[in-house]
């Protein structure tokens, strides 16, 4: 039970943190935000590892972390720049639903069993969110590689799921700040060999560290939850961040929700109940 309410705090945390990233991402490049994003987040992880003093990682923890934070950031680029070719209504729900759905499926694989309730709140989960993420089409033309990008940027976060959970509990933060420094490392490199400038003003800059604070605390309470739970239960859960992402569309940009979206409130409300039971 502890671990869901761990899950769905990370999935309010990453969507407050998504809505930062996405305000940030009409003004910059996808680089910038990653690249800055990530570098907000590692004074965070130090002092919470200054403070909670857990053991020193096993380098199998380290690589875990290393490469789970490498695909995080480069799911981060791959959805940033699929939002800037402008159908939004398309990546965003494919993108969510992929997300929840490759942990979902290896943890079936590789881990424990659920209920048959349990596993029935998680395939909800999934349906909420392709719903609530749902916006608008107005009209829009899609490419197949606009579709490609969403997919994979939802294949790459599903693998950070999942390569996360494989981490020790006794390595306590220690493989979110391997991850947070090869991301860093995988991100100068990218934009070195393809040339891309860093240009933020200010307000994108905020934005983008706002959307860094988010995210790695985000990662924090997933951690947590995954390690006290079932990758194919704890995942979905997480992945229910378009919810919060919504309400502060609703509030910030005054955006009125669809029938759909309301539809997909009530879905993610039944599978944490039924996740729960």
């Amino acid at each position: 039970m502890l671990s869901l309410v761990f899950a769905a705090t990370s999935a309010l945390i990453w969507g407050a943190g998504d809505f930062a990233g996405g305000k940030a991402s009409q003004r910059t490049n996808s680089f910038g935000i990653a690249l800055v994003a990530e570098l907000a987040g590692i004074p965070l992880v130090i002092g919470w590892l200054l403070v909670t003093r857990p053991g020193m990682p096993t380098v199998a923890d380290l690589a875990w972390g290393a490469a789970a934070g490498v695909l995080g950031v480069a799911g981060l680029v791959v959805f940033y720049r699929g939002l800037a070719g402008g159908a939004m209504s398309v990546v965003a729900p494919l993108t969510a639903t992929t997300t929840a759905a490759v942990p979902l499926l290896l943890g079936l694989v590789l881990d424990r069993r659920p209920s048959a309730l349990a596993l029935g709140g998680a395939v909800l989960a999934v349906a909420a969110i392709t719903l609530v993420s749902a916006g608008p089409t107005g009209g829009v033309k899609v490419s197949k590689g606009l579709v490609a990008a969403a997919l994979a940027a939802g294949v790459l976060f599903g693998g950070y799921f999942t390569l996360i959970a494989q981490t020790s509990h006794a390595s306590g933060m220690w493989p979110l700040l391997s991850g947070r420094v090869a991301g860093v490392i995988g991100l100068l490199v990218a934009m070195r060999v393809m040339r891309v400038p860093l240009k933020m003003d200010r307000t994108s800059l905020a934005l983008a560290g706002t959307a860094g604070a988010f995210d790695v605390t985000a990662n924090a309470f997933y951690l947590v939850a995954v390690r006290g739970g079932m990758l194919s239960i704890t995942a979905p859960i997480a992945s229910l961040y378009p919810v919060s992402t919504v309400f502060l569309a609703m509030m910030v940009d005054r955006e009125r929700m669809r029938p759909l979206q309301i539809t997909g409130l009530g879905l993610a409300a039944a599978a944490l109940v039924l996740t729960a039971a």
